[in-house]
């Protein structure tokens, strides 16, 4: 404890010796990284890796040459500036060269102007995006028996995350009833210990674990009192996200003495290593969030999930594609890692992606087919529908319904807020116990200031029987998921209904001249809301899932490059949870939360393709992305085309078909996955060829942060060997080239193509038969039929004669010139 505490004063001291209008800066230098590195500095051999390579980190030529980068970057600020007037944070070394510093505004721009220096960019924060979903997916039936059960599933693939760290002791990373978990040779990460306790936080099944804060101190945004210092999840959302990709199988989810299920990671025998970049109440760094990044890769882990994304876009930056962020993802997917990014949580509005480059497998939200409702019945026989993971009122009895504002102790109350029921204290007992408190959900609910788990206290306190929250009125975006409560209870989100329920309680409640009520009169019950009502028009894209298109800069111009990749479950997802988890506040001291967000639909899809990648071991991160994307589904359940939820103009939910902008390819299937027959492979350098060839990026920059020369014949960005096209300014005809690997035995396959009217499709040639191992390139011609404004949607489907099905979305909008 007493080390740890010494190394923080150490920091704090030293950030004071800075400018106070000091702030983080993340700099690039000249020189390549230890990943791109090929030689031609005397006393340095290459380090350099190809591409979808692992580092071997271990080798003295790697140390070394780290040791010269660090050196370098220390050389330069000790040059430019005086021992105390500035503090360097990080050196990042692996994937990006450069640093991290907190410096004055004036001392940035001396750095910008010093020789050897490429760029330089003032920090900006990131933040969190924020059971069943194994049996929805298929799972334990379709893809854990081939690789021998669940208990053997994602056996040795590493999976990083970067996050808010993790509750260790929760049943979901336990050792004790498992098979012992042996070594991973290739991962060398380390682990923190406890600072009180000085024990460590792994145990086998979590096999690194640190923290990342350097960036945040500095800012003064830290509080080690809430924070921790530590790899421990002071928040609760690094612990569900973890839980859902890796978390063990079987284990009961319990609250309020009910059992919802049992819960399951996607990959159960999975390893989980912890990069706590992410904090309770300001979110994270960049700084701090590269390098947890650049740590993770050279750690070596085989996934990496970013339930994480940012606040807003750097102020400097010219692209979305170009910043330290998306250039450290390029050089972890050069190391041979798969990423697994959150799409954004700020649906169903267009380009409100905040996840950008090809690179990155981009993660949009579905409801999958679990739906929990529940219902108030009124004395007047009116069913109210609702929401209430709850118990019911006793069957056979009708109860009396009294208002909050109805029971104050003291009118002079009403300035905090009663209505809410958040203080039992304010409110009369006497006329509550026995009785249905009705509430009000007031915009302190949206915010976080109250809960629905401490109305159900307030309400057992005063001794009531049940409690109703009536929304009055919404804003757009808003959403409601159901709270497992031990009282009776329902949430009425309908405004209309809301209503019609106090329209009743104001017929059934008289008052004297001064408005106060002389007797109580209106009735109701409460329905049992424990048992979820399973629908075959599952899976949806979810209300806040980010759309496209895709955008290529910041003035919003569209990139010819689809966005999201795909869509995997995020809306009430039930994970792991930690006792001092504040994300959800209806979820405070619970060992389980049940919450929504493509911050829980990135790490199945991050889970999943631990699977693929213990099936596949030398399959690329393109590759684990192509089988994904090439076999999901754009039908439900009941096989009709996948339906999004969207809002009306008079802000009401309802549901429209849904494009690729909502769901990408579309929904996952990791059956299909695991065997797709054709993969649609990239590497680095056809990454940089689409930088290259993207209009408006400018050369240098390329240069800047991937110290690689544009040298490329790809001729345009949609020439990207991706597994969907995507034009997003169609001029006349325009033909795009494909190339397959077929990754199963010799097949042949039947290759159809389909659009909507205003753009015509072509593919060519119609049939080809493929060895096993082999490539074959394929052409797609799209040719403007007529100018409607809007994208025109289709497909690219490939039939192989051995009962392959391979599908590319193809999108265009067409333009006179």
């Amino acid at each position: 404890m007493r080390l740890l505490e010494f190394g923080c004063v150490l920091i704090v001291l030293s950030a004071l010796l800075v400018s106070g209008d000091a702030e983080v800066y993340i700099v690039t230098v000249e020189g390549d990284p230890i990943i791109s590195y090929t030689g031609g500095i005397d006393g340095f051999k290459a380090t350099a890796v190809e591409s979808d390579e692992e580092i071997d980190t271990t080798s003295e030529l790697v140390t070394s040459y780290a040791r010269h980068l660090e050196k370098k970057h220390d050389m330069l600020l000790g040059l430019l500036f005086e021992e105390g007037t500035y503090q360097k944070l990080y050196s990042y070394r692996h994937l990006i060269n450069g640093f991290a510093v907190h410096i004055s505004p004036e001392q940035a721009e001396t750095l910008r102007h010093a020789p050897g220096v490429k760029s330089v960019e003032r920090d900006w924060k990131v933040k969190r995006l924020t059971t069943h979903t194994p049996q929805f997916l298929g799972l334990p039936t379709g893809v854990w028996p081939t690789g021998g059960g669940f208990d053997r599933a994602g056996e040795d693939i590493v999976i990083g995350l970067v996050d808010t760290g993790i509750y260790p002791q929760h049943p979901s990373f336990a050792t004790h009833n498992s098979e012992p978990y042996g070594p991973v040779p290739k991962y060398r990460g380390k682990c923190e210990a406890d600072p009180e306790t000085k024990r460590s936080y792994c145990n086998g099944k979590i096999v690194g674990a640190q923290h990342f804060a350097h960036a945040a101190i500095a800012a003064g945004s830290f509080n080690p009192s809430i924070d921790f210092a530590s790899p421990l999840d002071g928040d609760g959302h690094g612990s569900h996200t973890a839980s859902i990709a890796a978390g063990n199988n079987g284990i009961p989810v319990r609250m309020n003495g009910h059992e919802f299920g049992r819960a399951s990671g996607m990959a159960p025998r999975a390893r989980i290593a912890v990069y706590k970049a992410i904090y309770r109440l300001f979110g994270g760094f960049v700084a701090d969030v590269v390098a947890a990044i650049d740590q993770a890769v050279y750690d070596g882990v085989d996934i990496l999930n970013l339930s994480v994304g940012p606040d807003s876009p750097p102020a400097a930056t010219k692209t979305t594609f170009l910043n330290p962020f998306d250039a450290t993802l390029l050089g972890a997917v050069k190391a041979g890692v798969f990423v697994a990014q959150a799409a954004g949580n700020h649906g169903p509005l267009p380009k409100t992606l905040v996840s950008y480059s090809p690179w990155i497998a981009s993660v949009a939200a579905a409801i999958d087919d679990r739906r929990y409702k529940n219902h108030l019945i009124l004395g007047n026989g009116k069913t109210l529908a609702g929401i209430g993971l709850s118990p019911s009122t006793h069957l056979n009895e009708t109860y009396t319904l009294v208002a909050a504002n109805d029971v104050l102790l003291d009118s002079s109350l009403m300035k905090y807020s009663p209505t809410d029921c958040q203080r039992p204290e304010l409110l009369n007992k006497n006329l509550i116990k026995g009785n249905i408190l009705l509430c009000g959900y007031s915009f302190n609910f949206v915010v976080g200031t109250a809960s629905i788990k401490k109305v159900s206290e307030t309400a057992k306190a005063l001794g009531a029987v049940g409690f109703v929250l009536c929304v009055e009125n919404i804003s757009l975006g808003t959403k409601f998921n159901p709270v497992p409560v031990g009282l009776p209870g329902i949430l009425i989100i309908d405004v209309s209904n809301s209503k019609e329920l106090i329209d009743y309680y104001n017929i059934t409640t008289p008052r004297d001249w001064t408005g106060r009520v002389k007797s109580f009169e209106g009735k109701g019950k409460i329905g049992d809301g424990l048992m979820p009502i399973l629908h075959k028009s599952a899976p949806q894209v979810a209300l806040f899932s980010a759309r496209g298109p895709n955008i290529k800069d910041f003035s919003f111009q569209e990139a010819d490059l689809l966005k999201p990749d795909i869509l995997a479950p995020g809306s009430l997802i039930w994970a792991a949870w930690c006792p001092n988890g504040t994300d959800e506040p209806n979820y405070v001291g619970e060992a389980f939360a049940m919450i929504s967000g493509t911050s829980m639909a990135a790490p199945h899809i991050a889970g999943i393709a631990a699977l693929i990648k213990q099936k596949h071991p030398h399959w690329s991160p393109a590759a684990i992305k192509s089988a994904l994307m090439t076999t999901s589904t754009t039908l439900d359940r009941a096989g009709d085309p996948l339906l999004a939820q969207q809002t009306s103009e008079s802000e009401a939910m309802r549901l429209v078909k849904a494009t690729p902008f909502d769901y990408g390819s579309g929904h996952v299937d990791p059956t299909a996955a695991l065997d797709p027959g054709l993969i649609f492979d990239a590497g680095y350098e056809d990454y940089i060829g689409f930088l290259c060839t993207t209009p408006s990026i400018d050369v240098h920059e390329i240069r800047n942060y991937t110290h690689t020369p544009c040298n490329t014949s790809m001729g345009k960005p949609s020439n990207l060997n991706t597994p969907s096209i995507t034009i997003s300014h169609l001029v006349r005809t325009q033909v795009v080239t494909r190339t397959v690997t077929n990754v199963a035995e010799e097949e042949t396959y039947v290759i159809t193509a389909r659009m909507e009217p205003a753009v015509a499709i072509e593919v060519n040639p119609p049939a080809m038969t493929i060895k096993a191992g082999a490539s074959h390139q394929f052409l797609v011609s799209l040719t403007v039929r007529s100018v409607t404004g809007r994208y025109s949607f289709g497909e690219v489907l490939m039939k192989g004669s051995r009962g392959h099905k391979v599908r590319i979305p193809v999108l265009a909008n067409g333009y006179r010139r």
